[in-house]
C-alpha cells in the first residue's frame, strides 16, 4: 500500500472511531434509540450522495442499465463508501431485480464495538442501501437483512429488490444498444 493510500486509511479509521464515539457520547446522554435514529439519518444523506456520484460517473440512467450493470454500480457505491481495506464483501445479482450485498468483515462494527456500543445498536445497513438507491434513481419494493454478524452471523447478507423494473427488457435493450 502506498504511503498516501496509508495516510488516506489512517484518516477513515480515524473518522470511524469518531463516529463511533459520538454515536456512544448521544446514545448515554439521549438513549440508544436516538442515536440508532439520527446515525441512521446521517449514514442515509452520505450514502445518497454517493449514489448520486456514481450514478453521474455511469453517464446515463441508470434505469437502462442491464442487471450486472445495476450490480456493478451497488458495488461501486459500496466500494467509493467503504473501502476495501475496511471491509470484505461482494455484491451479487441474485435474480434481474434482485441484488444481495454480503459484508464478511466490517470495519464500521469493530469501531462501534471498540467503542463500547454494541449493545443496543442498529446496524443502518437498509438505511444506506435506500440511500444508494434514491442517489442511483432506483426505487426498492424489498430491503432488508437476512443475515448479520452483529448477531453472531459469519457474514450480512442484505436483499435489495429493485421496484418497477423490466429486468429482462432491460438486459436485451442493453445487450443490442452496447
Amino acid at each position: 500500500m502506498s504511503s498516501e493510500r496509508a495516510q488516506a486509511m489512517e484518516v477513515y479509521r480515524l473518522w470511524w472511531l469518531h463516529d463511533a464515539r459520538w454515536y456512544q457520547g448521544v446514545a448515554a446522554r439521549y438513549g440508544q434509540q436516538v442515536a440508532n435514529e439520527i446515525n441512521a439519518e446521517a449514514i442515509r444523506f452520505v450514502a445518497s450522495r454517493v449514489g448520486r456520484q456514481v450514478a453521474r460517473a455511469f453517464g446515463r440512467p441508470v434505469a437502462e442499465a442491464s442487471t450486472e450493470q445495476v450490480r456493478d454500480l451497488y458495488d461501486r457505491c459500496a466500494r467509493q463508501m467503504f473501502p476495501d481495506e475496511l471491509r470484505q464483501g461482494e455484491v451479487n445479482a441474485l435474480d434481474e431485480d434482485l441484488v444481495e450485498l454480503v459484508m464478511f468483515r466490517n470495519f464500521a462494527l469493530v469501531m462501534v464495538r471498540m467503542a463500547g456500543s454494541m449493545d443496543g445498536y442498529r446496524c443502518p445497513c437498509t438505511d444506506i442501501h435506500a440511500g444508494w438507491s434514491e442517489g442511483l434513481g432506483l426505487e426498492l419494493s424489498e430491503n432488508r437483512a437476512t443475515a448479520c454478524l452483529r448477531h453472531g452471523d459469519p457474514a450480512c447478507r442484505l436483499l435489495m429488490r429493485i421496484a418497477g423494473r423490466c429486468p429482462s427488457k432491460v438486459d436485451e435493450a442493453a445487450s443490442a444498444g452496447g
